[in-house]
């Protein structure tokens, strides 16, 4: 990474954001990253990440400064790559203390994956504080390891009820894009289903797998669309990029991509989604009901992530193997076609959402900083 000197004058703190991989930890590391920038003068914010990941595009494009080191999975298994994880580890922890000692970095926030616990051991040597927030309801090794060492916990969902090192972690939410934390569904519902070119009057439902798409929800709504429009039901549907389906009908548009989900969610009054952890705070935070078909891959997380929400009566939640068109119907009819359901359902969405994570995150950042400690934050208090 080339230094901009700019940056170096009259800086207050510099403080080193470390988030790899998924748009799990790349996003909510760039929400804190932009609210330490807006709400604190003299702040200095560098991403740690890979030349690989998705950070190696958002993070410019977002206007911070990336330091890159090399991708170091933990082996899971006696092979090849075991034997040269020391190795390889030991150099990415080499390059982050140098980086650490030559720019002069105040603080350590991780956001999990690969570069964290380099990160996180790199700054704890240095005695400097770290600062951890942890995505999902099953925490990764990474945000585990930091724990341990000491580090300050937040968490998107509430851990009280879990045990290990973030049991006591401070439940924050998810930070998010200002831009979905800030929405009010009801004001900008009208130029949202403009711009797809939705009825401003009929009831919508949203079908979502994410920027990478879901095949199996692409295919169960696929036999669903004509049955849904004649129950009056309009219907948005984002199959994510190379995802197209050969589909159509008068009341449905497709599309593979969008850029600002606030309008997806402002356009629809009900949602069926997978259930991610950034999916599932930002229907809670601006109160979107949904049905969650978790992804059936994996450590089983998505279905711990959504559960909090289910139990709070703001969603619905299915088994992937279990999703039929006849039960996509079905749920649509009951919790977006009676208003006493959908009503009931916004208001235990909203009730379990949070706005504020990322300036919470950044504040408890900043506290942590005696240089910026003594400011008060733009924007409001901590």
């Amino acid at each position: 990474m080339t230094v901009n000197p700019s940056n170096q004058a009259h800086r207050e703190a510099t403080v080193l954001v470390a988030g790899a991989g998924s748009a799990g930890h790349v996003s909510p590391m760039l929400a804190v990253a932009r609210a330490l920038r807006e709400r604190y003068e003299g702040v200095r914010v560098v991403a740690l990440g890979t030349q690989v990941g998705l950070e190696a595009d958002l993070v410019p494009a977002a206007g911070f400064e990336l330091f890159t080191i090399e991708k170091v999975p933990f082996p899971r298994r006696p092979n090849a790559a075991a034997l040269r994880f020391p190795r390889e580890f030991g150099r990415g922890l080499g390059d982050v203390r140098r980086f650490i000692r030559n720019e002069g970095v105040d603080a350590v926030a991780g956001f999990g994956g690969y570069v964290c616990p380099p990160a996180y051991i790199a700054g704890r040597h240095a005695k400097l504080p770290l600062v951890i927030h942890e995505a999902n309801k099953r925490p990764g090794m990474a945000n585990k390891l930091g724990a341990r060492l000491g580090a300050q916990v937040m968490t998107a969902f509430d851990m009280s009820d879990s045990s290990g090192p973030l049991s006591k972690a401070e439940w924050v939410g998810m930070p998010m894009r200002p831009e979905i934390a800030s929405l009010d569904r009801k004001a900008h519902r009208a130029a949202a289903r403009e711009s797809f070119g939705l009825d401003p009057d009929r009831p919508t439902l949203l079908v979502t797998g994410g920027s990478l798409g879901a095949q199996r929800l692409n295919e169960v709504l696929a036999s669903a669309i004509a049955p849904l429009e004649g129950l009056g039901v309009q219907i948005l549907h984002v199959t994510g990029k190379g995802k197209k389906i050969a589909a159509s009908g008068k009341h449905y548009v497709q599309v593979e991509y969008v850029n600002g989900m606030e309008d997806a969610y402002a356009a629809a009054d009900f949602a069926i989604t997978r259930s991610g952890a950034g999916t599932v705070c930002e229907l809670a935070a601006v109160g979107l009901p949904a049905l969650f078909v978790p992804l059936p891959i994996g450590n089983g997380e998505q279905a711990l992530n959504g559960a909090d929400m289910v139990e709070a009566g703001g969603a619905r939640m299915i088994k992937d193997a279990l999703l039929t068109p006849e039960l996509l119907i079905e749920t649509v009819a009951e919790c977006l076609l009676d208003p006493e359901v959908r009503t009931r359902m916004e208001t235990s969405a909203l009730a379990l959402g949070k706005r504020d994570a990322a300036e919470k995150v950044a504040d408890r950042i900043a506290a942590s900083i005696p240089a910026l400690a003594s400011q008060r934050p733009q924007g409001g208090a901590r």
